[in-house]
């Protein structure tokens, strides 16, 4: 099959052909139907060969959706040609967090080198796609690939986020969104069919806050020197009760601590590398600082749920498996406007 490879420290991603996979005992096989293209992947093609913590090459892509092409012995619940969508954060499925449905916060997967599908097992980018677990696999239930696979971390992640937030946001309040691209943008939507509050999005460029206004960002701010005092001056200086920073680095972090209201909370998503100062007179009173990693899995079926209803959509650039080496290029870039997908067989 063919497949997409990061072979070597540094290179960009290839192309390649490698052998078909085979279901063993418990596992699944998917003939992938679309692949989505994150920035975190670019985060990994970054690291330096000191302390890499993957074997290369590696097939990337940890956002999946497919059809059951073969069923390993012994797999029940799932039959061959559903529609799947796959859960990335694979985790034990016996400790205390797994038993809570919080595989992705799986409390000995480190120890039993469990990884999730493009960070470190073989990822989704390729033809083909196997899967550990049917536990792993979630329905579509007739939503699109295409527009359905970027929820599997685009959709599910910021939806971790913001639930925790949810008690906050009530009628008044206002939720703060930095970086409108691939998960702030659905971030805004979320936001927009959970809570009341009125939703401000910062980014750096017209672009990008035209996206965030289409999605239904109430106001949407150019992210520079001045956005703090914007956004204190919308809420007469109350500030935000909640801030999702999907960028992570060390400007918007500091954005963040500014414009963040009395009891607020403060949710790093984003991988920018940056930090945030806590302690008694760093932030405001009682702020709460979090950084949470995607969701649960009963979480992912929930926002799989608001696609269907309408409530959420991905604005997606579509690309063929040969042309995904240059979907990273333009993701890179700035060039990608809301989510790349790789449609392999398409």
């Amino acid at each position: 099959m063919k497949a997409l490879q990061y072979r070597s420290i540094g290179a960009a991603p290839e192309v390649v052909v490698v052998p078909d996979p085979e279901p063993g005992p418990g596992q699944v096989l998917l003939k992938v139907t679309a692949a989505g293209v994150c920035h975190s992947d670019i985060a990994v093609m970054s690291w330096p060969a000191e302390g890499f913590p993957y074997e290369l090459p590696l097939i990337l892509g940890h956002e999946g959706v497919g059809t059951v092409a073969a069923l390993g012995a012994g797999v029940t619940g799932v039959r061959e040609g559903d529609a799947v969508a796959v859960y990335g954060p694979w985790g034990c499925g016996g400790c205390a967090k797994c038993a809570e449905g919080k595989e992705n916060y799986c409390l000995r997967a480190d120890e039993l080198g469990i990884r999730p599908p493009g960070l470190g097992a073989p990822g989704s980018m390729a033809e083909y796609l196997l899967v550990d677990d049917p536990r792993h696999l979630v329905p579509l239930d007739g939503l699109d690939p295409a527009a359905a696979v970027s929820l599997t971390d685009a959709g599910l992640t910021p939806y971790h986020a913001i639930k925790r937030s949810l008690p906050k946001l009530v009628p008044g309040s206002t939720a703060v969104v930095i970086g409108t691209g691939g998960l702030g943008h659905v971030a805004i939507q979320l936001l927009r069919a959970m809570t009341p509050a009125r939703v401000v999005a910062l980014d750096v460029n017209e672009e990008k806050l035209r996206l965030a206004r289409e999605v239904g960002a109430h106001e949407a701010i150019l992210s520079d020197a001045r956005a703090a005092d914007t956004v204190r001056a919308l809420t007469g200086g109350v500030g935000a009760e909640a801030v999702f920073d999907f960028v992570g680095a060390q400007p918007t972090l500091a954005t963040a601590g500014a414009v963040a209201a009395v009891e607020g909370d403060i949710t790093i998503v984003g991988i920018g590398g940056g930090t945030l100062p806590v302690g008694f007179g760093q932030l405001p009173f009682e702020v709460s600082v979090s950084a949470p990693y995607w969701g649960t899995r009963g979480e992912l079926v929930e926002v799989l749920a608001l696609a269907r209803s309408g409530a959420v959509s991905v604005h997606t650039e579509t690309f063929s498996l040969d042309e995904a080496p240059l979907a990273y290029e333009r993701l890179h870039a700035g060039r990608i406007n809301g989510r790349a997908v790789i449609l392999p067989h398409g």
